[in-house]
């Protein structure tokens, strides 16, 4: 385990902290879309997971690399930080994957946190309606209508890429091998797919929420910005 890649895991619990942590509470009125199946719902427990797995694989991927600083350690502390492997199999630099998904959590939270700045005191995890509400068409959202989503799904990638992918904690000590690998990509594909349908979910809900505030306004603006999450492929 390296020096960087230690660091850039610690890196990414920090910036995902900051970018899934709402900066509003839910009012106790306005809110709307209380219909959706409660699966869809339930997105800031899920967030509050994603810190919490995050923040547990920066803490293993530090303790591999202090240990690999005292080859003398006694065999039952890699057995406790590595329980599936040893800790020579962490032993080399960060691969390319890696960096992609360390460049994809920090796009997303990045994204998201200016979503933040945005929307000021009208961004809320549920979807409400504030009583001075407004049409904010400016920093990201002059880009695509729901940036905030696609931040999110760049959390999901990044994580996923970062961790999923040989070389991380993950995979070479818990989760790479045996029925772990046969659990961790499945669970990956329903993260991802809950990810993709709570955004599009939530997306059409609010496009005809601000149809029906802002008439003309959103439609104007619904023919500029045409695209919910990235530009000409969603």
């Amino acid at each position: 385990m390296s020096f960087i890649r230690a660091s850039f895991t610690v890196i990414q619990a920090v910036v995902h902290q900051a970018a899934l942590t709402c900066p509003n509470p839910t009012p106790k009125k306005g809110r709307y879309h209380t219909e959706a199946h409660f699966i869809l719902q339930v997105a800031p427990l899920i967030f509050w997971i994603h810190s919490v797995v995050l923040w547990a694989l920066a803490a293993f991927e530090t303790l591999a690399y202090l240990c690999s600083l005292v080859p003398a350690s006694p065999p039952y502390v890699s057995t406790l930080v590595c329980p599936a492997s040893t800790l020579h199999s962490l032993e080399h630099p960060p691969t390319p994957l890696f960096l992609i998904g360390f460049t994809s959590i920090l796009c997303g939270a990045l994204i998201r946190i200016d979503c933040f700045y945005a929307l000021g005191e009208l961004f809320t995890f549920d979807l409400t309606i504030h009583p001075e509400h407004r049409l904010i068409m400016s920093r990201s959202y002059a880009h695509v209508r729901h940036p905030a989503y696609a931040g999110s799904m760049l959390l999901v990638m990044g994580i996923s890429i970062a961790h999923f992918t040989r070389g991380s904690w993950a995979v070479e000590c818990a989760f790479g091998t045996g029925w772990g690998r046969v659990v961790m990509y499945p669970l990956w594909g329903l993260w991802w797919l809950w990810t993709l349908s709570v955004g599009i979910s939530r997306a059409k809900a609010e496009d005809r929420q601000m149809n029906v505030l802002f008439g003309e306004q959103w439609v104007k603006y619904a023919e500029e910005v045409q695209w919910w999450f990235f530009p000409c492929l969603l």
